[in-house]
């Protein structure tokens, strides 16, 4: 064990008892200069400060998303550990996340991730550093170990309910640029932050100029995550948002600001929309978790058998983080813009 564990669980057991990319020269200049001038430095984020003394060399990211932001920022090299995974590594990727230990496909134990003596935590939702989750981010504190959580997760959204939260506030693009921008600025690589942001906006700009509002304006889709029981699907002001916003088209469930209400197949049946965009997840903790299960229940389910969505077979397939706030959401304006030419919904 390091010392740095036993010291780590020593405290945690003090309190319990108390209380009853790659890089480019460029690159590597503005982050010497950086680092010389810009630490220590205090990002704030879903209401808690996180002081971050020095660049970062062994950060944990405990959420795909976030890993999937470091890893495009050319940070593998600084990166100990990730956690909490729905996909593959986003392509591209690959040869980076090898080169960085997945502690688990879910949570990591709050052991397991102090064994890799981290500078620093990142996480894409509020939960993973909640009770419940890894552990809460005061635990992290007390060890001296700043924690990150994505503002997309807590941006204008009240996670206070039983579920995944209600949006008060439509949620953009913009707010993840803002992640990107907090963790670049945390490793001293702005410059490359600023790239990645520049790319991604430009690949939303080029799908727009792709398919023409007008012809999809009245086209419906209806976004669904996960189970087939009691069925996840989209609210207005999430990730799906974006992606309908950004094209011009609607959400049948537009009319609620839950993050991923449980709604009834009855009420879709009702709503019946245009096209399904259905999560497609490698994890197993739901039912009809993959694409291919989604498309089997769907073809024989008596109540959405009918669905004109179903009988046309418009399904359009996206990985489960193009469903969530991250970098991967402008895979899924490109994908469904391409899906609606396809089903000659838009030109």
């Amino acid at each position: 064990m390091s010392g740095f564990l036993a010291a780590a669980l020593a405290v945690t057991l003090s309190a319990c008892g108390s209380s009853g990319g790659s890089s480019d020269s460029s690159d590597s200049a503005n982050s010497s200069a950086e680092k010389a001038g810009g630490y220590p430095l205090t990002l704030t984020s879903c209401g808690k400060k996180a002081e971050i003394k020095a660049p970062p060399q062994r950060a944990v990211s405990l959420d795909q998303g976030s890993t999937e932001i470091l890893l495009s920022l050319g940070l593998a090299d600084r990166m100990a550990g990730t956690g909490t995974w729905t996909d593959p590594v986003l392509k591209g990727l690959e040869k980076d996340n090898s080169k960085v230990e997945r502690l688990a496909d879910s949570y990591p134990s709050f052991e397991k991730v102090l064994a890799e003596e981290p500078d620093f935590v990142t996480a894409s939702f509020l939960a993973t550093v909640s009770k419940g989750g890894v552990a809460d981010r005061a635990k992290f504190a007390e060890l001296g170990v700043p924690a990150y959580v994505s503002p997309s997760d807590c941006a204008g959204k009240d996670n206070s309910g039983d579920g995944d939260g209600r949006r008060d506030k439509t949620l953009t693009m913009d707010t993840v640029y803002g992640e990107i921008r907090d963790l670049a600025e945390a490793f001293g690589v702005e410059k490359r932050g600023e790239r990645l942001i520049a790319e991604l906006k430009g690949r939303v700009a080029k799908a727009k100029k792709t398919i023409k509002v007008s012809e999809a304006s009245d086209t419906t889709l209806l976004y669904w995550f996960a189970n087939s029981d009691a069925p996840y699907m989209a609210g207005c002001c999430g990730a799906p948002g974006i992606i309908t916003r950004e094209l011009g088209v609607k959400n049948v469930f537009d009319d609620t600001r839950e993050e991923w209400p449980q709604i009834n197949w009855e009420t879709v049946a009702d709503r019946d929309p245009d096209v399904l965009v259905i999560g497609d997840l490698t994890r197993k903790s739901q039912t009809a978790e993959s694409a291919k299960k989604k498309i089997e229940f769907l073809e024989s389910n008596p109540v959405t058998k009918n669905l004109t969505a179903v009988k046309k077979k418009r399904y359009v397939l996206l990985s489960g983080q193009a469903m969530n706030p991250t970098i991967r959401t402008v895979d899924g304006v490109e994908q469904v813009a391409d899906a609606l030419r396809e089903f000659g919904l838009a030109k």
